[in-house]
């Protein structure tokens, strides 16, 4: 937990410092993560990675049954999961602007980090998709959303990514389910995310070592 907990913090809190640069044209422009502009893509993950607040509020289940590899899974997102996903977005970002996005995003993801704090060893939560997971677990995914849309939104702001080593560590692992990596990739960690959530393309070559290796690949919708 506290792996995965410094690893959140280190990626939320980068990802402010970024923030805070950002003009009204920057937050505007277009993603690959489509429709979504910079600041649709931004609202979308200031939700994510508040959610924990009311899950924790919520009744813990009795014990969990998914972890962060099966949240990731195909089924999850079905058309109808991600054009609710979509229009959340979308309709978020046009309540706030630039500046207030920004702050609600730094207030979000701390309110989160204190919650998870005050949490209880071996705490179990509800997920949106009605899943039962270890707290663990789903902070994991959270990793996961803030890191991985933080590679869509460098992309999108033309900057180098700003993926922290933390958080590297907590999503590649997760992808190669901690296996090495054969020998045939000679991948840095950033090279494995991109490849693997579909950030980069994959030659033949690449593509056979990674199925022949069964890497775990997760799905984050349309």
């Amino acid at each position: 937990m506290q792996t995965v907990r410094a690893a959140f913090r280190d990626e939320c809190a980068r990802l402010g410092e970024v923030l805070r640069d950002l003009s009204e044209a920057d937050l505007d422009r277009p993603t690959d993560c489509h429709p979504w502009s910079v600041r649709e893509l931004l609202a979308h993950v200031r939700t994510g990675a508040g959610r924990l607040v009311d899950m924790l509020a919520a009744p813990a289940p009795a014990r969990a049954e998914v972890d962060a590899a099966g949240y990731f899974g195909a089924p999850k997102f079905t058309p109808q999961v991600d054009a609710a996903r979509v229009d959340s977005g979308r309709r978020e970002a046009r309540a706030l602007d630039g500046p207030a996005l920004v702050a609600d995003f730094d207030r979000a993801w701390r309110a989160a980090d204190a919650a998870v704090a005050a949490a209880p060893a071996g705490r179990v939560v509800r997920t949106r998709h009605g899943d039962a997971m270890a707290l663990s677990e789903f902070l994991r995914t959270r990793v996961v959303e803030v890191g991985v849309h933080g590679l869509d939104l460098a992309a999108a702001l033309d900057r180098e990514p700003w993926l922290t080593p933390t958080a590297a560590d907590v999503i590649a692992e997760l992808l190669t389910g901690g296996r090495p990596l054969p020998a045939g990739l000679a991948w840095d960690r950033l090279t494995l995310i991109r490849k693997t959530t579909g950030r980069a393309d994959l030659t033949e070559e690449e593509r056979a070592a990674v199925e022949a290796a069964d890497f775990r690949w997760l799905s984050f919708g349309a």
